[in-house]
């Protein structure tokens, strides 16, 4: 089922801010809690520190009316510039690559593409871009391709 949920970017305190909005909205993280270390490693990356191994990759957590609040830390140490304009993504989920195509191609119209789409370790299709209003935007879709048969992925 297609959703829509915000994603969040923090300078290295992910796992701070959570902990504030779980006692705030009190609710349950959705999903387990990914760490950096937790990813497959990057040979074209140095590897990472241990305090950067141990930042948040993924976090999930349901806040009021089905919406998602999904978090990850995006530090200097990995090259991220974390700021207000850019820390926050609308994330869409669409049911099929055919539709997370044809959004990610109308939306990025004027904009500037982040991350192409392409399939992903976690096993998702996703792309990321600005719209041409400055608005950040990520598509992820957990779909397979046609053509792989269930559970397998081109990539």
């Amino acid at each position: 089922m297609s959703r829509v949920s915000t994603y969040l970017n923090f300078p290295g305190n992910t796992e701070e801010a959570f902990a504030f909005y779980q006692s705030v909205f009190q609710t349950d993280y959705s999903c387990h809690i990914a760490r950096f270390k937790d990813a497959p490693p990057n040979p074209d990356c140095p590897p990472l520190s241990e305090a950067d191994a141990n930042l948040i990759l993924h976090i999930e957590l349901p806040i009021l009316g089905g919406h998602i609040l999904m978090g990850t830390d995006a530090p200097e140490s990995m090259g991220f510039q974390c700021r207000p304009g850019n820390n926050v993504h609308l994330n869409l989920e669409p049911d099929t690559r055919e539709e997370a195509e044809r959004l990610f191609h109308a939306l990025s119209v004027g904009g500037q593409v982040e991350m192409p789409l392409q399939d992903m370790f976690w096993g998702a299709y996703f792309g990321s871009f600005s719209d041409r209003f400055g608005i950040h935007w990520m598509v992820n879709c957990a779909a397979p391709a046609e053509n792989d048969a269930p559970g397998e992925r081109n990539g």
